[in-house]
């Protein structure tokens, strides 16, 4: 073989292999399944370093919640009855709490006590005043 025809042949071989690569991947971007031969070269994938800009993504971020909607749930107070007692109820019946008149209501956000406040009469509607706010580090569930 000449040196011509070696140069030609060696040149050859790495165009085949584009070939063979450029058509595995737009097989791959086609929605296909490309597949590796002995020919094909494997490297590891490189990414540039992931960086925290803290400013930035506690705004943004806060920015996303604000449309969330939570349950808010005001608690006068619970109680524990037997079956027979709930079926005997009816129009007119009393159910006694165990909080007293002049305790505090619980606010229950998200199923996390909030704060404690006291009902209030506004333009003939039922309203809380929040009288006191949980530390949220402290806050309990309920």
């Amino acid at each position: 073989m000449s040196a011509e025809n070696q140069n030609a042949q060696a040149t050859a071989e790495p165009t085949e292999n584009v070939e063979t690569s450029l058509t595995q991947e737009s097989t791959s971007q086609d929605g296909g399944k490309a597949t590796l031969d002995e020919s094909s070269e494997v490297k590891k994938a490189e990414f540039q370093p992931v960086t925290e800009d803290k400013t930035r993504a506690v705004s943004g971020s806060m920015g996303l919640l604000m449309d969330v909607s939570l349950p808010v749930t005001v608690e006068l107070g619970r109680t524990t009855m037997l079956i027979k007692e709930v079926i005997n109820l009816g129009e007119g019946a009393v159910i006694q709490l165990e909080r007293s008149t002049n305790e505090p209501v619980d606010i229950i956000v998200g199923g996390r006590l909030l704060g404690k406040g006291e009902v209030v009469v506004v333009n003939g509607r039922f309203g809380v005043r929040i009288t006191d706010l949980i530390n949220p580090i402290e806050g309990g569930k309920q």
